[in-house]
């Protein structure tokens, strides 16, 4: 328990009507999860409004409440604290409550459209190859130096993530690697976070549906950039158009990673194979598993962020060599035959491309590529056309498909994709809605030496229709096809 007036230092208080010497149990933005002695804050959602919960929160044991406007009717049992903002208070009040684990951690968090998850699993295994007791914040899984917590979005909300930054101290974590996506910059998720470094991968079309424009996506991820410390590192991907831009106005030390410009820290693709790829980074060759320029960007980036940690550049490279893929991106599994199966979390236009790409520097030119692609409800449609379009061009044969429709008719998400499809491209496209049934069509298709891209899910270990989250491994379903083949 902490006393309310420590867990409002620095929150922005307007207002207060009642005694701050009470002993808080626990911070609640969730009036479902209230209970005796819990602070109640009043989050002004996208769909829901906390501030009409106020009464729910105090008639289930809270003690507390933290609001933008005071209820009419006061109950004098109760202490009200006014903000101006009570997403931004919820952040500060959080960091607060579990004594502000960010400052006793090194955080670095990295942001972009594509390659966060790669990049942050990256340097947590690197950093545990180093010897260190690492924590890992992802879309993936959340760890802590090696014991998994679950993982409900890409950056937990405040509250959940002090929790786990707590846990990460006590358990004597040195560093923690965590994805920061934009919804959480503009949501005052990371407020009241300190942050020792920060990264930016690229950015591409992406979130628009929330956004709304490209304009404000950049200035969503611009944001954490400009509120950095000035004793904290910000490395950018100098070969993407805006890295440079995330680097105005921020007081951090400024550092370029880069493949095809001058940069701080600099690679050059030296060869490019299924089993892996062949870098020079800062003059010193080195073999990774990981295969594709996307990769080697995220590997550049994980090697500038340990130079910036102060680690020995020679420690690095060594360790980074005997890194593995990360599950779910460009993960392959070849049949007895020789078909080859990828299956990547690409669900941008930017990130299919590139997947595309790779596989065309890999392939020989006498097999088929066959692309399973499908685009998520409930998530921006204007990529859907785009995405579809992206898969002709660089695909033998094309099957459309359903991702994770959520509340969405799959076929509407469907037909929308094929609006991107000229009339050339018709005859060596697919359309099937089952997922399942598109994968077995998939490996039907294939003849020995062919590549299969399952495109979109990756890691995911399910499918999201109409609410429910029904058990569903794209990995899973290529290898129980490849074995139904030969039985």
């Amino acid at each position: 328990m902490k006393l309310l007036r420590d867990i409002l230092y620095k929150a922005g208080i307007e207002n207060v009507i009642g005694s701050t010497n009470v002993a808080i149990d626990s911070i609640c933005f969730d009036s479902r999860k209230v209970d005796k002695f819990s602070l109640f804050v009043a989050i002004r959602g996208v769909s829901v409004d906390g501030h009409n919960f106020i009464e729910q929160s105090i008639k289930a044991g809270a003690i507390a409440i933290v609001c933008e406007i005071l209820p009419e009717l006061l109950n004098e049992k109760i202490t009200y604290v006014q903000v101006s903002d009570t997403s931004l208070a919820l952040g500060i009040m959080a960091a607060n409550f579990y004594d502000n684990p960010s400052e006793k951690i090194k955080l670095v968090g990295v942001t972009g459209t594509n390659g966060k998850t790669t990049t942050v699993t990256l340097l947590y295994n690197l950093f545990k190859a180093l010897g260190y007791k690492v924590g890992l914040l992802s879309t993936v899984r959340n760890l802590i130096n090696g014991e998994e917590v679950a993982a409900t979005h890409t950056t937990p909300d405040p509250v959940s993530l002090n929790a786990l930054l707590g846990k990460m101290v006590e358990a004597s974590c040195t560093y923690c690697f965590m994805e920061v996506s934009s919804h959480a910059i503009v949501q005052n998720r990371i407020a009241g976070i300190h942050f020792t470094g920060a990264a930016f991968t690229n950015i591409t079309h992406d979130h628009l549906d929330y956004h709304k424009t490209f304009d404000n996506y950049i200035a969503a991820k611009k944001e954490f950039f400009d509120k950095l410390s000035d004793n904290a590192f910000a490395i950018v991907n100098k070969d993407d158009r805006n890295g440079e831009l995330m680097l105005q106005n921020t007081r951090a030390i400024c550092k370029t990673y880069a493949l095809k410009t001058a940069a701080d820290f600099k690679c050059k693709i030296m060869e490019s194979q299924l089993s892996g790829i062949l870098l020079n980074i800062d003059g010193q060759e080195l073999w990774i598993k990981l295969i594709g320029a996307f990769n080697a960007y995220n590997v550049t980036l994980a090697y500038a962020v340990a130079s910036m940690l102060k680690e020995d550049k020679t420690n690095i490279l060594t360790a980074l060599s005997n890194l593995n893929s990360v599950e779910g991106r460009f993960e392959y599994i070849r049949s007895v035959n020789g078909i080859i199966g990828i299956v990547d979390y690409a669900h941008t236009p930017d990130a299919l491309s590139n997947v595309l790409k790779t596989i065309k520097e890999i392939r020989t030119g006498n097999e088929q590529v066959i692309s399973l692609v499908g685009c998520g409800g409930d998530r921006d449609p204007f990529k859907r056309p785009i995405m579809a379009k992206i898969a002709c061009e660089h695909s033998d044969r094309v099957i459309i498909t359903s991702d994770n429709p959520r509340n969405e008719n799959p076929e509407d998400i469907i037909n929308q994709m094929k609006q991107g499809i000229d009339g050339v491209y018709f005859k060596k496209v697919l359309s099937i809605t089952d997922r399942k049934e598109a994968i077995k069509t998939a490996c039907t298709l294939a003849n020995p030496g062919d590549i299969i891209l399952i495109a979109g899910k990756g890691h995911e270990k399910y499918q999201e229709i109409k609410g429910v989250k029904y058990p569903f491994d794209d990995l899973e379903e290529l290898k129980k096809n490849f074995e139904l083949m030969f039985k």
